[in-house]
């Protein structure tokens, strides 16, 4: 079952919206750390600052090409924005440590959707499910859905300590896989 549930492409019942369900390497406490601390938060999906208590304040700082610990090419639509660093401040909408957080998700340019982590324990494991909703247009709800699916994904190689996937080559495969879901609705 935690092979399948972590190979699970995101769930879009819900409109403008993407769920995941991960079944991770425990405790809760550990997991925690790796949403909530800028470093190690840093290591599968944005650096930055971290201020993590409702009304808080999260600078996300994305450094993707050096996720995968590969060297691999920035993919010609990400280029102008792949340079390290690019990002945006994130609001905490609720913190009940270590089991929920939810803060805003997008830059000052637009408008703002929401992801929250949700922590339980299941045994040795946690399982997480990430919800990020109020995706502005398909556009972002394929971003998002693609994105998330990838850092997940490394999430899980840190903790298990296991070889991570291509950052860029699995991105730019996933944003193909959740195009044709979307389409078929």
């Amino acid at each position: 079952m935690k092979s399948t549930i972590n190979q699970t492409p995101g769930d879009h019942s819900l409109a403008a919206s993407v769920r995941f369900e991960r079944l991770l390497p425990g405790p809760i406490e550990r997991v925690w750390q790796y949403i909530t601390d800028p470093a190690l938060r840093g290591q599968w999906l944005a650096r930055g600052t971290g201020d993590p208590h409702a009304g808080g304040v999260i600078q996300l700082e994305f450094h993707n090409t050096q996720l995968s610990g590969k060297e691999e090419a920035v993919p010609e639509k990400y280029r102008e924005h792949a340079a390290d660093g690019v990002g945006f401040t994130a609001t905490v909408l609720r913190c009940e440590p270590p089991r929920l957080l939810s803060h805003t998700w997008g830059g000052p340019d637009g408008p703002l959707s929401e992801v929250t982590f949700e922590l339980t324990p299941a045994g040795d494991d946690v399982k997480l499910v990430l919800t990020h909703t109020k995706a502005a247009d398909p556009d972002e709800l394929l971003s998002v859905s693609a994105g998330w699916h990838i850092h997940l994904a490394v999430l899980l190689a840190k903790l298990e300590g296991t070889e991570q996937p291509r950052f860029w080559d699995t991105l730019m495969r996933l944003e193909i896989e959740y195009s044709a879901r979307l389409a078929a609705g």
